[in-house]
């Protein structure tokens, strides 16, 4: 019984410290984004709107990537590249951004942030996978 209450209670602290502070550093950046956006749209530019669109998965993700490097730099873990890790939640940002779009661009903040903690979680589960060992 102690074994199972200790493995589950060791898989939320693993789940809070590496996809909640990921997901927290996405959030702020989204919210720098969302500044940027709301500064820059009542100047009427739709090209510069448009860029700013396009540039929301972007801005979410450096987010969580610089989440996850101080994750990775406080564990002394492996130093693995910025753009290494940023290829996973860009993926599932942009993922998020495309499935709400047609149903209304504030909806976006929601699915980019889940569809971003799922690229950090699915990263976490394949380098885990690539990292055990073969046989027995």
């Amino acid at each position: 019984m102690r074994r199972i209450l200790f493995l589950v209670l060791g898989s939320i602290k693993y789940f809070l410290v590496r996809v909640i502070i990921p997901l927290v550093c996405g959030g702020i950046t989204y919210s720098l984004w969302m500044a940027a956006f709301l500064l820059v749209s009542k100047s009427g530019s739709q090209i510069v709107e448009g860029i700013l669109w396009l540039l929301a998965p972007v801005v979410t993700a450096s987010g969580f990537t610089t989440g996850i490097r101080m994750i990775e730099h406080f564990n002394e873990a492996t130093d693995t590249g910025f753009f290494r890790i940023f290829v996973w939640p860009l993926i599932g940002c942009t993922l998020g951004a495309i499935a709400v779009y047609w149903y209304g661009p504030m909806l976006i903040v929601f699915s980019m942030l889940a569809a971003g903690a799922a690229s950090i979680f699915l990263r976490d589960i394949v380098l885990i996978s690539r990292n055990r060992p073969r046989g027995k």
